[in-house]
């Protein structure tokens, strides 16, 4: 998922020159992935703030489709080979600076996935990477609503012959 604060955080940006995505005119749209492999899931933790614990993903580019966006995306921030299986859910991402002036906006669609291949090499945007069980998700400071969309995406691949799609998230209190 998007490393964006959750809907309607006021942010302090450092700079914008380099950012195009500061401030837009519009939303942009956004993809992740949910990897499976044998009942653990892939934690990715963003390098740049506020470092939160997601899914690999980014923007998709003009003339991609959805599933080609979330393959390119996780191979160029982990260096796996997927199969995506379908969306797990989605998230909308608002963050708010001065004046209450939109400065990032995200619509990002979470995918559930299947590994194909490879172990987790990071590019730049991550700084750790983790294969674990759903029941350790409460451990880690996550993006909102990402044990929700990894529920969804554990019971997709277990539908789809990756395993029993018994493993879920307990709520956090």
């Amino acid at each position: 998922m998007v490393s964006s604060p959750s809907r309607d955080t006021v942010l302090t940006p450092v700079s914008t020159a380099a950012d195009p995505r500061a401030y837009p005119d519009r939303p942009y749209v956004a993809v992740s992935a949910a990897i499976v492999r044998e009942n653990r899931f892939l934690l990715v933790r963003r390098a740049r703030p506020p470092q939160l614990y997601t899914l690999p993903g980014g923007v998709v580019e003009a003339g991609e489709t959805l599933t080609e966006a979330v393959r390119r995306e996780v191979a160029e921030e982990t260096g796996l080979a997927i199969e995506p299986l379908g969306l797990a859910g989605y998230r909308e991402v608002i963050s708010r600076g001065e004046n209450q002036r939109v400065f990032r906006h995200f619509i990002v669609l979470a995918f559930a996935a299947r590994w194909q291949g490879g172990e987790p090499v990071l590019s730049e945007e991550l700084s750790e990477a983790h294969w674990i069980t759903p029941a350790e998700l409460a451990a880690f400071a996550t993006t909102e609503g990402l044990a929700e969309i990894v529920n969804a995406a554990i019971g997709c691949v277990g539908r789809a012959g990756e395993g029993p799609a018994r493993a879920t998230i307990p709520p956090r209190p």
